[in-house]
């Protein structure tokens, strides 16, 4: 990892549990960041950008355009889904490269402190487990995991993610709610099985004081 980010590989003990909700929780949104569908939350919302048939760098500007509308300069964190290790070089893998370094460029660039979470680090804060569906066929073990965190979701957070997207919106919900866990401020109480996600994600240096 390169001080580009100011990102750092230890992090700090999670809280064991959560307390009473607070009034005011800090500004933190998930980012599942894709071509064709980027999930986008604060932790109570969810929404999924859609950029239709755009290609190559309009569809770039459409995500980069969208995000930033979406999410104000005074935000305490945005956590983005990293890359899978699993990925290889694929038909648009270098597309999703340019869409994650000009996404995380812009946020360095109005100061807003960035985490990046492994996959599998969000699926154990969703459901305690990297492979939850590995009892299932391996030919459907991938769409049954999104169903359980998207189910997780639902359950656990209380908001619905529907439609083309509602997979990219779950992720996003789940990275928010980690986010505002490491922060101090969890939205609901997981146990250790699923809090054990928060040390596999890089979390920043810059976190403002204020929101820790």
């Amino acid at each position: 990892m390169t001080a580009l980010f100011d990102l750092t590989t230890e992090a700090p003990a999670a809280p064991a549990a959560a307390g009473p909700r607070p009034l005011t929780l800090p500004t933190v949104y998930g980012l599942d960041l894709s071509l064709t569908s980027t999930g986008i939350s604060d932790g109570t919302t969810a929404d999924a950008l859609i950029p239709g048939d755009r290609t190559g760098h309009d569809r770039l500007e459409f995500h980069r355009r969208a995000i930033r509308d979406r999410i104000p300069d005074d935000t305490s964190l945005v956590v983005i889904e990293g890359v899978a290790m699993s990925v290889g070089y694929r038909p648009g893998v270098e597309e999703m490269t340019y869409l994650r370094g000009i996404i995380r460029h812009d946020l360095w660039r109005r100061r807003i402190p960035i985490a990046i979470c492994p996959p599998q680090h969000r699926i154990i804060y969703a459901t305690g487990r990297a492979n939850p569906a590995k009892d299932h066929p391996a030919n459907r073990r991938k769409t049954i995991a999104k169903g359980m965190v998207r189910d997780a979701v639902t359950e656990r957070y209380g908001v619905p993610c529907e439609g083309r997207g509602r997979y990219d919106q779950a992720d996003s919900v789940i990275l928010a709610a980690m986010g505002l866990h490491w922060l101090g401020y969890p939205l609901a109480v997981v146990p250790d099985t699923h809090r054990r996600a928060l040390d596999g994600v890089t979390w920043p240096l810059n976190i403002p004081a204020v929101a820790r």
